[in-house]
Formats: C-alpha cells, structure tokens, sequence
C-alpha cells in the first residue's frame, strides 16, 4: 500500500489539473500529476484502460469482476 498522504496529495493535483483544463488554461508544473492505481495506490505497472495496478488487475480478473476480460492460454 502506498502511503495515505501521496494518495491524498495526488488526487489533490489531479483535480487542480481538471480545474485549470476546465478553465481552458494550461496547468503550471503539469508534469508532477501521474497516474495512481485508484484501488492500492501503486504508481508502477499501471494500465490506463482499467485505472488500476497490474496486481490489482490480476487479482480481480482471477475473480472475474473485471467485465470482458479472460485469462488467456495457449
């Protein structure tokens, strides 16, 4: 898990970025929003499509709560 206050922060720059791309402007220091994963809050391996880690993404497709995704083989 990844410390509470950087999960906070983030979110915190990621609706500051929303703000100024809703007023049209471009936001100063853009480069510091990345991407979290939403369940855990992990930075490395994320996916984009499914906004979450690839652990997260494993675990929950081995459950099947992830919709139109399979466990391929072969």
């Amino acid at each position: 898990m990844a410390k509470e206050s950087l999960v906070v922060k983030q979110r915190r720059m990621v609706k500051r970025l929303e703000h100024y791309r809703s007023l049209g402007k471009k936001m100063p220091l853009a480069t510091r929003v990345y991407n979290r994963c939403h369940i855990c809050g992990r930075i490395g391996g994320y996916m984009r499509k499914f906004e979450m880690c690839r652990i997260c993404f494993r675990e929950r497709a081995e459950r099947n709560e992830l919709v139109g995704v399979r466990k391929s083989s072969w």
